[in-house]
């Protein structure tokens, strides 16, 4: 019997794949498109049964190969740019894809878990799983915003587990394939590296500068919701999968650059300071964002909460320590 991966050279699937390993399990089948080779080194200390391009996979889950043989699937692969223009590109891929897997877990009776986003709630103030407060800004929050509809509709009758987890902002290893999507973490960390400060966008929306505010999730957490989830194959739903703390992207470069000196022996610095110094520079709000830029999310949690998942989840301070020392080594 497999677990299936898809997505699992990308950011959220190679660390569930490690964290199967981890568990001892070994049969995964590790489905993704390599168009980006790069993204093979997220797998190179992991154990999988089988490389599978999505394409090939989909067409051997439609004619019926993996009949019986499938324990779960956890679906992280999609197109994740959200600017990406190509809407039906953008639909067939995260859209269509994912609802003809939901279909053969529903008919084989799998716990499916896919990878929904926080992006359906779109420019408003509410991040509660209920249709009322759903509005995508742009054609990727609408591919999971719609895919999310087809998941309620079928929950009622389904016999096995679905899961959805509206991911907010990740952060953490296994990022660095995805270039100008990685996290604010990442790029703080280089661009400090590289010329010793880091750039936030100026104010807008109401904001000042650099206070824009975001749930952060450091990517160690969504992976052990997501385990979780898999332990309890009777629990069900869309779930917020964030902190439920909104933090400013201050917080970010600031915690970056201090743990970036804390490596160097240095002594931290507080954000006024590093304004100061010119290590915290803020730079223009792209033209290109305007109207379609979630300038605030913080999950509510309550749902999940109440399923009974109570760990808790890293502030950024503590997830971007954790994470610069890994991108030091």
């Amino acid at each position: 019997m497999y677990t299936i991966v898809t997505g699992a050279c990308g950011f959220i699937g190679a660390n569930i794949v490690k964290a199967l390993n981890e568990r001892g399990v070994t049969e995964v089948i590790a489905v993704d498109n390599l168009k980006k080779a790069d993204k093979f080194r997220n797998l190179t200390d992991c154990e999988i049964a089988d490389y599978l391009d999505k394409e090939e996979f989909l067409d051997l889950v439609e004619a019926g190969q993996f009949d019986g043989a499938v324990d779960a699937i956890f679906h992280e692969g999609a197109c994740s740019d959200t600017m990406e223009t190509d809407g039906r590109y953008m639909m067939a891929n995260n859209y269509r894809y994912s609802s003809s897997l939901l279909d053969f877990c529903l008919d084989q009776e799998v716990p499916y878990l896919y990878a929904s986003s926080a992006s359906v709630y779109g420019g408003g103030r509410v991040f509660q799983e209920a249709r009322e407060h759903e509005g995508p800004l742009n054609v990727y929050g609408y591919s999971k915003f719609l895919f999310d509809q087809i998941v309620r509709k079928h929950m009622a009758e389904a016999n096995s587990q679905v899961v959805g987890f509206r991911y907010f902002n990740v952060y953490g290893p296994r990022e660095q394939h995805k270039g100008r999507m990685a996290s604010v973490a990442f790029h703080h960390f280089h661009q400090y590296r590289e010329t010793g400060k880091v750039k936030l966008f100026e104010g807008c929306d109401g904001y000042g500068n650099g206070e824009q505010s975001r749930d952060f999730v450091y990517v160690e957490d969504v992976v052990k919701v997501n385990m979780f989830f898999l332990d309890n194959p009777g629990k069900s739903g869309i779930y917020n999968l964030g902190t439920g703390r909104a933090q400013p992207f201050n917080d970010v470069a600031a915690a970056t650059v201090n743990a970036c000196r804390a490596l160097d022996g240095q002594p931290a610095l507080s954000l006024r300071e590093m304004v100061a110094q010119g290590i915290v520079e803020y730079i223009d709000f792209p033209e290109a964002l305007k109207g379609k830029y979630q300038s605030f999310t913080q999950a509510d949690v309550g749902k999940l909460r109440a399923a009974g998942y109570q760990d808790d989840f890293a502030t950024v301070e503590q997830g971007v320590a954790k994470y610069v020392r890994h991108l030091a080594k």
